[in-house]
């Protein structure tokens, strides 16, 4: 049975999609500012109070929770109040990451409910989510109206009521709900942000991104994802996990702040894998029964997007195929072009790539101040090669300094909203559906993300 796209909109209750209006947003820095129709408060751009230590407690410690654990404490200006997992073998492991300092968190497991309490502690400022998926809204919801800031793992919602839910919770309690896409710290992505803000690629046409990444061993380990919740989530269509490639782009092309997502259209290849998988793991051993009859998403998903302003974006999810590692990362403008993937990265501004001594040029004139202040830090504390470093340290100099977050509550809304609105356009032969414009509006006058050290930028790292 078909679902027409607007029915499906009011459905899923997509409140306030389309409103437009002149009352907008002046300013974001201020509590003050006036905010787009149905809005309850403009939280891009938005600064909180200072916090001179930010003191965190981090939920879920099985494959990403232990590693922001580590790197969290090699930040100045921060304490380590608390750690929770339903399992107490996974705490254990993260405590070993900082048994050499002076952080001496509580632990809170035993039972699905009580990472409640965590929330609910006065003396927490920032809730750290590294929970399975389904998970991340409700934890986020709970925290932030318990008065704590919250960062949460990838996506940060899997529904469109979720994503509703995050905004409406960020505005009417002002705390910070801010989506981990790890991938808009790293350094080619990073740089071709500062290119992008410094003009050098004229005005952005199309931009494209991926999550190409052969998952196959790991979604069907009995080790890897409790309960095996990963290969569930796989029998969704559409594309699973969308923001490691759209974050980066989003950012450049000003989405949410000077232009927003308008339309989607998605399509999926068939399974070729998967099923296929499940059904010869059956035969040797019964714990895979049940996935030998389930059905699952295509290997390939692309999806397109088409923003308001007229760019296009396109978005591919492939996790079952042999092939090589890549998140595409490709912008195109009116005066230049660069793409990540396959490396190495190349930088053009006509039919021919830059030679490798003009691109290090390039390289070195366009270098992101943050880059230059804790570029080679993050390399020796690690995460992905660094990037997750970079992103907890800006976090951290944000939340100290009362900087507004480069990723706020509406790019974490946007971004995750890409999976069910996919679903919904592959089910349906692959129509388009709107987009819902979680700013209310605002995206007329929010400023565009400009990662700069400015203002902050003090915060020490430990080694």
């Amino acid at each position: 049975m078909k679902t027409n796209r607007r029915d499906f909109i009011r459905l899923a209750g997509i409140a306030g999609v389309g409103l437009a209006g002149t009352n907008l947003i002046k300013s974001c820095n201020t509590e003050t500012v006036e905010t787009g129709p149905g809005q309850q408060f403009n939280m891009c751009g938005y600064a909180a109070p200072k916090l001179e230590t930010v003191r965190i407690g981090f939920i879920g410690l099985g494959n990403r929770g232990p590693g922001a654990v580590g790197r969290m404490s090699h930040i100045d200006g921060v304490e380590i109040k608390a750690l929770c997992d339903l399992r107490p073998e996974r705490i254990d492991i993260a405590k070993e990451r900082i048994a050499n300092t002076a952080h001496d968190p509580a632990t809170y497991s035993g039972n699905e409910e009580v990472w409640k309490e965590l929330c609910e502690r006065d003396d927490i400022d920032l809730v750290y989510i590294c929970t399975p998926w389904h998970l991340h809204t409700p934890m986020a919801v709970y925290a932030m109206k318990q008065g704590k800031h919250v960062c949460t793992e990838v996506p940060a919602a899997v529904t469109i009521d979720e994503c509703w839910e995050l905004v409406e919770t960020s505005e009417s309690t002002k705390k910070h709900c801010m989506m981990l896409e790890n991938c808009c710290y790293d350094f080619f992505e990073l740089l071709t942000l500062n290119m992008a803000r410094q003009g050098f690629f004229g005005d952005i046409i199309h931009c494209e991104g991926a999550y190409i990444h052969d998952l196959r061993e790991l979604n069907f380990s009995k080790e890897q994802y409790q309960d095996m919740w990963r290969l569930k989530a796989n029998q969704r269509k559409g594309n699973l996990y969308p923001t490691h490639g759209l974050g980066p782009i989003a950012q450049i092309m000003d989405i949410n702040r000077g232009d927003r997502m308008d339309y989607l259209v998605s399509t999926s290849s068939n399974d070729f894998m998967m099923h296929k998988i499940a059904e010869e793991l059956a035969a040797t051993d019964d714990f895979y029964e049940p996935f030998a009859g389930a059905s699952y998403r295509g290997n390939m998903n692309t999806s397109t997007i088409r923003t308001v302003k007229g760019g296009t974006m396109m978005i591919q999810h492939d996790v079952t195929s042999p092939r090589p590692y890549s998140r595409i990362h490709l912008v195109s403008g009116t005066e230049g072009f660069a793409r990540k993937y396959p490396g190495p990265t190349r930088i053009s501004q006509g039919h021919g790539w830059f030679s490798d001594e003009e691109t290090k040029a390039l390289e070195e004139e366009f270098k992101p101040k943050i880059v230059a202040r804790v570029g080679e830090l993050a390399k020796e504390v690690g995460g992905h090669g660094g990037m997750d470093f970079i992103m907890d340290w800006r976090t951290i100099d944000c939340l100290r300094n009362g900087l507004a977050l480069d990723q706020d509550v509406y790019d974490a809304a946007t971004w995750s909203c890409i999976t069910p609105l996919s679903e919904w356009s592959v089910l349906n032969r692959s129509n388009s559906i709107d987009v819902p414009d979680f700013t209310r509006g605002a995206w007329e006058h929010n400023q565009p993300v400009d990662i700069s050290l400015e203002q902050g930028g003090d915060t020490k790292v430990l080694i």
